[in-house]
């Protein structure tokens, strides 16, 4: 049936006087739903009330929306290089792992943070991280990473102009031990792709600041945020979850040993990233299993309860995935200092694992307290370390083996200390948990997977 738009339409010798009167004075209006009497021209008011309100709601979503994109804050990118002359170059800084590395590179980020957050620009600094020390016949080359926080509608040229002349004006006067020559400082902007993968790259560095104080247990404590442990990694024995690990590189992962007790095949083993279980952010079938040769499945003195798992394909480093440092043998991780363990395990000493990743802080025990009779009577060697809490209630658990126990060096660097290995119960009184002392193992390590 025709329906008209206008009394144009109108069929005129089949509708009768009252039909024709309502063609001549009405018209219907589909772009606002309204049919319109010609000869009184009003609308109700509650209908003219929900088009007023409605336009000014979308003008207002719409002016919103613009507001956002053009003033939101953006990561924004810079690589400066620059020459330190009165430092001789030292063939340790060519790992990124040494004291000699962290001392230097400390000195730097503060020298960057000084200089930034005196000038105008000190709310739109955020961070700086030297990712390379190289040598020179004057001293030694800097390489930095340098991140701000830009509203998008900033000029980009104008925003590394504000970066540039900053770091030109007060990069001289802002350190009393290190000295810059201004002239071979250049200031490059990266995009976001390139800096991300320069920091990712990167070991022991998160994007996500600590989200809780005080002693959280794994058994009942606090869920991890994306980002925050970007090491920990998953093995999985035929899907399902097994023990934890540490990703060291893009291709390989350190665990215990007893994980693989029975079953070595890696055709049976997969390893996934990320905070969940499932989904995860992402997956890697397994092409190499190394236990430690002197471990042994069947005498249970937790011995050399160390292995390295070598995927079959590289990881993609991100944000939320990407390598812990491993320290130097020669490292010292002084008693009592503070440490993060973190898994998939469970809740209750003999429960099961969960799907979304836990963390809890623990201080190191000494080996001394730690083998008094009333703890763990003398079983605690040289390859393994305590931490805990002798009173209980904060460990690790079934399902958290293999899995990191780290430490953050005074630049905000995080380190592996030890592999969660074995312990009495799960947050028992004087048994707290016992980790392979990964120190121990630093050379164990190397000549396996050249890490």
């Amino acid at each position: 049936m025709l329906r008209c738009r206008t009394v144009r339409c109108g069929v005129w010798d089949k509708t009768s006087p009252r039909q024709k009167s309502f063609l001549l004075t009405s018209q219907w209006y589909p772009e606002i739903g309204i049919q319109m009497d010609r000869a009184t021209k009003r609308v109700e008011p509650w209908k003219i009330a929900v088009i007023v309100v409605s336009v000014i709601v979308g003008l207002a979503l719409i002016i919103g929306l613009i507001t956002y994109f053009l003033c939101r804050d953006q990561d924004r990118y810079y690589n400066a290089t620059f020459l330190i002359t009165n430092v001789n170059y030292d063939p340790r800084y060519e790992r990124q792992t040494t004291e000699e590395f962290r001392h230097l590179s400390q000195e730097i980020e503060t020298m960057i943070s000084a200089v930034f957050k005196g000038s105008f620009l000190s709310k739109r600094y955020m961070r700086s991280h030297v990712v390379s020390l190289s040598p020179d016949p004057r001293g030694v080359l800097a390489s930095v990473v340098l991140v701000f926080k830009f509203a998008s509608a900033d000029s980009k040229a104008l925003s590394w102009s504000h970066v540039n002349d900053v770091l030109r004006r007060r990069l001289k006067t802002s350190s009393t031990f290190l000295n810059v020559d201004l002239s071979t400082l250049t200031l490059t902007e990266l995009d976001k792709e390139k800096g991300d993968n320069l920091l990712n790259n990167c070991c022991g560095i998160r994007r996500q600041a600590l989200s809780f104080a005080g002693v959280e247990r794994i058994l009942g404590g606090q869920r991890a945020q994306d980002g925050e442990w970007p090491w920990q990694a998953s093995i999985q024995l035929d899907g399902t979850h097994r023990c934890g690990a540490s990703v060291i590189s893009n291709t390989w992962l350190v665990t215990a040993a007893h994980c693989f007790r029975g079953v070595r095949d890696p055709k049976r083993w997969t390893a996934s990233f990320g905070i969940l279980l499932r989904p995860p952010k992402q997956k890697k079938f397994i092409r190499r299993i190394i236990v430690h040769e002197k471990y042994s499945d069947f005498i249970l003195d937790h011995e050399y309860d160390v292995a390295v798992v070598e995927l079959a394909s590289a990881i993609e480093f991100t944000s939320d995935v990407h390598s812990v440092c491993l320290p130097e043998a020669s490292h010292v991780f002084p008693d009592n200092s503070s440490c993060f363990v973190t898994g998939w395990g469970a809740l209750e000493n003999d429960g099961y694992s969960v799907n979304e990743l836990r963390q809890a802080e623990v201080k190191i025990i000494s080996t001394a307290i730690c083998n008094r009779r009333q703890v763990y009577g003398g079983a605690i060697t040289d390859g393994m370390l305590c931490a805990g809490y002798l009173e209980g209630r904060v460990d690790a658990c079934q399902g958290d083996s293999g899995g990191p126990l780290v430490h953050a060096n005074s630049r905000g660097i995080w380190y592996l200390v030890g592999i969660v290995s074995w312990g009495d119960e799960c947050g028992k009184r004087n048994k707290p948990g016992v980790y392979t002392r990964v120190t121990y193992f630093r050379d164990w390590i190397n000549s396996k997977t050249g890490i």
